[in-house]
């Protein structure tokens, strides 16, 4: 028995352990079987080099993905090894979203509902593909709401510090969960859950979390908050895709998976209402974020860690429907029916969010379900959606880059720089070019702009992602020395590559000028 806040008792089912372990243990399997397949990522790139210049704040994200990469170095690097981190937050996520419907009074159906739903889930299979500081939100997020279900149950006030702890580590991951947390402070406010704030130890929470964030918020404000400024040249550009009201909404329909949309709504539902509205903090925490993510025009993916929450619900709202409709009575086939229809949704997008297919059969597939892509960014363009196209020609591009390097004059070859137009190509660079003699790479981009020239005098570039007019304005002979391509690659990677002789102003004066921040 648990006691509630509310003197009243609700019987805990027992927690499906084997359950919930056997499918968290199927979503590591899934992702660390696919890992090696396509190849590096654009951000995986710029990630490591982060993990080779640890830091308090980067420019475009907080600190914890750095320290993640460090760990993938010392363990070798290997492509396998730094999704294998992802692997492990996604298969946490899958457990502890069966653990938070257990903790809603879900049985061992609904739990194992809830843990299938977030491994059937197009835009987990495909996140947890990667490295990336997206896989680590959700079990974050997860493990909030069940604290917050705790302190419906319990109203224990030392679980206030928990959670604020548990938000702090999640400021410190990804900067959005600054509006997870203003979300979920205004379903506290709009819930008997308020009553607590009377009391110290929710403001103690508060306190915990702003001391664990404090590091970031200090670097940023010693950089000139960079983080800032890049978010306003995004939106002074148009660089991001911004939906409308219906169209936001059928992107995460579509993100979501068209034919799991019933799931998330009755999750939705069953927290804004079920059990005795007892949870409905968490329906309203839901629907302030997804308003929070519309007003601030945030990529659809923005409310992706959300759906593990809303799939705790609907593991407890759909068996409680079977249940009530007598569906289940010495009856086991309406349960399987339940399960075997989301195994088979997830099963069926599987092809598209995840690396099993060839480009070529990929396409074919794509074409043959009428899937539908969900781009985030305007500029981004590829014969496959961005996730996939930005895995290749990496290696290539460095090699090419080689080639220009190893043709140059023994005297120009000794001070040579590789000046690159963003951070994947930076990455690539300083990934492959040592078993090239190559030097590390510079760039304006993003936080290799703090990195800084790294003692190029610029009497030789190699520039990529730069046009011949630019670089005449700069340089006193400008040479086309090549040409990357690759089929499947990024079309904005398949461009000339220069060789810029005689910088007209010396770098270290020209730098501030190269800052390149979107």
């Amino acid at each position: 028995m648990v006691s509630t806040a509310g003197d009243q008792s609700v019987e805990q089912p027992p927690l499906a352990l084997p359950l919930l372990l056997g499918l968290a243990g199927l979503k590591l399997l899934i992702h660390l079987a696919l890992s090696n397949r396509y190849g590096y990522f654009r951000d995986e790139l710029y990630f490591l080099d982060c993990g080779r210049h640890l830091d308090w704040g980067y420019v475009d994200h907080a600190p914890f993905i750095g320290l993640l990469a460090r760990l993938a170095l010392i363990l070798g690097g290997a492509l396998p090894v730094l999704r294998a981190i992802s692997a492990v937050a996604g298969a946490g996520t899958v457990f502890l979203a069966g653990a938070l419907c257990w903790r809603l009074g879900g049985g061992r159906f609904a739990q194992g509902l809830a843990a299938l739903l977030v491994l059937a889930t197009p835009v987990r299979l495909a996140i947890e593909s990667i490295f990336t500081m997206n896989s680590w939100e959700p079990p974050v997020w997860l493990g909030a709401a069940y604290l917050v279900v705790r302190l419906v149950q319990t109203g224990r006030g030392t679980l206030w510090l928990a959670l604020g702890a548990l938000l702090g580590a999640g400021l410190m991951n990804k900067h959005s969960t600054a509006f997870f947390a203003v979300a979920l402070a205004a379903g506290i406010v709009l819930t008997p859950l308020r009553a607590a704030l009377r009391t110290r130890w929710p403001w103690l929470g508060v306190a915990l979390a702003l001391a664990l964030f404090a590091p970031n918020l200090i670097w940023q404000a010693v950089h000139g908050f960079p983080t800032l400024e890049d978010l306003r040249n995004v939106a002074r550009t148009g660089k991001n895709i911004v939906y409308g009201p219906l169209d936001f909404t059928v992107q995460q329909v579509l993100m979501a998976h068209p034919l799991l949309s019933p799931f998330w709504l009755a999750g939705l539902a069953w927290l804004l209402a079920g059990g005795r509205r007892r949870y409905n903090v968490l329906g309203i925490t839901f629907l302030v974020f997804f308003a929070l993510m519309f007003a601030f025009k945030a990529k659809n993916y923005y409310l992706a860690p959300f759906y593990p929450i809303l799939a705790a619900g609907a593991g407890a709202g759909v068996a409680a429907a079977l249940d009530r409709w007598r569906l289940t009575r010495g009856r086991s086939w309406p349960r399987v029916a339940v399960a075997g229809y989301v195994a088979a949704a997830g099963a069926l997008v599987a092809p598209i969010v995840l690396p099993l297919l060839p480009p070529e059969r990929y396409l074919a597939y794509e074409k043959a379900i009428g899937a539908s892509r969900t781009p985030t960014e305007v500029k981004h363009e590829g014969p496959l959606p961005q996730e996939w196209s930005d895995q290749f020609g990496w290696p290539e591009l460095v090699e090419e880059v080689a080639h220009i390097h190893a043709a140059l004059p023994p005297e120009e070859r000794a001070k040579a720089a590789i000046f690159t137009g963003n951070y994947g190509e930076a990455g690539a660079v300083n990934l492959w070019g040592p078993r090239y003699g190559l030097p590390r790479a510079i760039s304006g981009h993003q936080t290799y702009f703090f990195w800084g020239p790294q003692g190029a005098t610029g009497e030789v570039v190699i520039v990529l992602q730069g046009t011949r007019e630019r670089l005449e304005q700069r340089c006193t002979s400008v040479e086309e020395a090549g040409r990357h391509f690759h089929p499947w690659g990024m079309a904005e990677e398949n461009r000339p590559i220069y060789v810029c002789r005689g910088l007209k102003t010396p770098l270290a004066e020209l730098w501030p000028q190269l800052k390149h921040w979107n």
